[in-house]
């Protein structure tokens, strides 16, 4: 891994790890459509841990507040409030994720890491069920309102992002659309789940990276790779809950449909 797909590929977990455009799979069709070999142990690490501070960092204030209701909870002081309940919820939500990708992760990738087909057939699919969801979800409902039976369904719809092209943040922006929630809460809730998965990821890979070692050469590439993903993912996190305010989940439907059509063709022309 070079200087410069460290650049690039730290640039794109950034933008498609917060953005509803599945990060997982532009990870898997661009190097294959630019020919560049497989990232490999070093470079994964480096991705996650980018995503993991970008999101700390832009939701410090809410992680410190959760983490206070959470021991206030604990304490016998009560979940009387919303504030109190949401990290209970959070937790709730992210049980199934866990579970699933604990169990599965491995040969889900196995499956579909050799099938840009299926990775594009993903991106087209689910971005029709994001636009269905923008469309006839009620929006009316707010972070306040969010239930204990709301989180664990937004969090079992989140084992589905195991699947390259699907989108971590996509499936549970579209779930709680369906479920009436307005966009800003479905993206604010996405992220706030998202953050015990992706923190769990980056520490464990971490962890097999202390085991193994960093080989020869890769130090550079990943700290490179760890401060541009941190830096678009912190960018992406702010654009994105500023957009949902006043537009529609548009743009990124159109961007799927887009995207997943051009590697269909370009997998047809290339047999």
């Amino acid at each position: 891994m070079d200087q410069y797909h460290a650049l690039l590929l730290g640039a794109l977990q950034g933008l498609t790890e917060v953005l509803p455009i599945s990060s997982s799979g532009h990870l898997i069709l661009l190097p294959r459509l630019l020919g560049w070999p497989e990232s490999g142990l070093t470079f994964d690490v480096a991705l996650h841990l980018g995503t993991m501070l970008a999101l700390c960092a832009y939701f410090w204030r809410d992680i410190v507040e959760l983490t206070m209701n959470f021991f206030s909870g604990l304490s016998g002081k009560g979940v009387r409030s919303p504030q109190q309940r949401l990290p209970f919820y959070i937790i709730a939500g992210t049980i199934p994720a866990a579970v699933v990708g604990k169990m599965f992760e491995e040969p889900i990738e196995n499956v579909f890491r050799t099938s840009p087909m299926l990775i594009a057939g993903f991106l087209i699919g689910f971005g029709l069920l994001l636009a269905f969801a923008d469309t006839m979800g009620a929006k009316r409902w707010k972070l306040e309102r969010l239930t204990f039976g709301s989180a664990l369904m937004v969090g079992l719809a989140q084992c589905l992002a195991l699947i390259p092209g699907v989108s971590r943040s996509g499936i549970t922006i579209t779930a709680a659309l369906l479920l009436g929630y307005n966009r800003e809460t479905s993206a604010r809730f996405s992220f706030l789940l998202s953050l015990p998965i992706v923190a769990g990821a980056g520490i464990l890979k971490l962890g097999h990276l202390f085991k193994h070692g960093i080989p020869t050469g890769e130090t550079r590439p990943l700290l490179i790779g760890v401060a541009v993903s941190a830096i678009f993912g912190y960018a992406s996190v702010a654009f994105l809950l500023k957009y949902v305010q006043r537009n529609s989940l548009y743009l990124f439907v159109w961007y799927r449909l887009i995207a997943g059509a051009g590697v269909i063709v370009w997998l047809i022309a290339a047999r």
